[in-house]
């Protein structure tokens, strides 16, 4: 079995994949200061109070957004689980040719998922959007090119800014409202939000639409927290919770 861990800034994601199948995800929100014996702990009883047997794990690999946490995430999967985990990073084998200014710059996250949706749709056109803290709209041909993209405010970061940056906007919850016109500030805060966000990825895909795929067919693959928010809104052709777990595990076949 193979420990994938997902490090994101507000939340770290992890999944166990049983060859092809993913058979556990799990989630804990991310704490940069957290020891090495503390992530040990955790991820050995999440894997025991789910049936896991922590002596089945045979590899890991980790995407990380976080780098504070990354030494007592290295040292807790060795210390635990008795292995050396390979990190997503610049220099490592990820099957795509990354036509990007300086690939060092480029997030874990956006090449994990990026994987992800190429494995899942090889010789396809992609539009990779991952709707968590931020929001990343990335771009892959058909021909494993990943050309980068557009990264915006997420929701919530979007809905804090308003909360915190004024004296009398409150903090809302995030849901599509029952209607566009706001009748009541909640509401109105709500609507800006949802359809603001709407609007900027679909301009976003459109534009890629026109000056880079230039009418040829394309996929729209949605993953990250908030993703399931616009489900019925029409934004994706498919939303992959697991796609960056995905990308992660084809990372760690790819250098092993």
């Amino acid at each position: 079995m193979i420990l994938t861990l997902d490090v994101g800034n507000s939340t770290m994601t992890g999944g166990i994949f049983d060859g092809d199948k993913l058979v556990l995800q799990f989630r804990q929100t991310t704490n940069k200061n957290s020891t090495s014996d503390e992530i040990g702990i955790f991820l050995r009883s999440v894997l025991r109070e789910n049936g896991v047997d922590s002596g089945s794990i045979e590899d890991s690999c980790c995407c990380s957004v976080v780098p504070p946490i990354n030494y007592s995430l290295s040292s807790a999967i060795k210390k635990y689980f008795n292995i050396e985990p390979l990190f997503i990073q610049s220099g490592i084998k990820t099957g795509l040719k990354l036509k990007y200014a300086n690939p060092k710059e480029i997030g874990a996250d956006r090449i994990a998922a990026a994987i992800g949706a190429v494995t899942k749709h090889p010789n396809e056109n992609l539009i990779v959007i991952d709707m968590g803290t931020a929001t990343t709209i990335d771009v892959v041909t058909k021909g494993k090119e990943y050309l980068g993209g557009a990264i915006m405010p997420g929701l919530k970061i979007s809905m804090q800014a308003l909360a915190s940056g004024t004296a009398k906007l409150p903090t809302v919850e995030i849901v599509r409202p029952n209607r566009i016109c706001g009748q009541s500030t909640i509401e109105a805060i709500q609507s800006g939000i949802f359809y603001g966000n709407a609007g900027s990825i679909k301009e976003i895909c459109y534009q890629y639409q026109k000056q880079i795929f230039r009418g040829e067919r394309t996929l729209v693959v949605g993953t990250g927290g908030f993703a399931r928010t616009f489900e019925e809104y029409g934004l994706f052709d498919e939303i992959v919770p697991e796609l960056v777990l995905l990308g992660v595990k084809n990372a760690l076949e790819m250098n092993r």
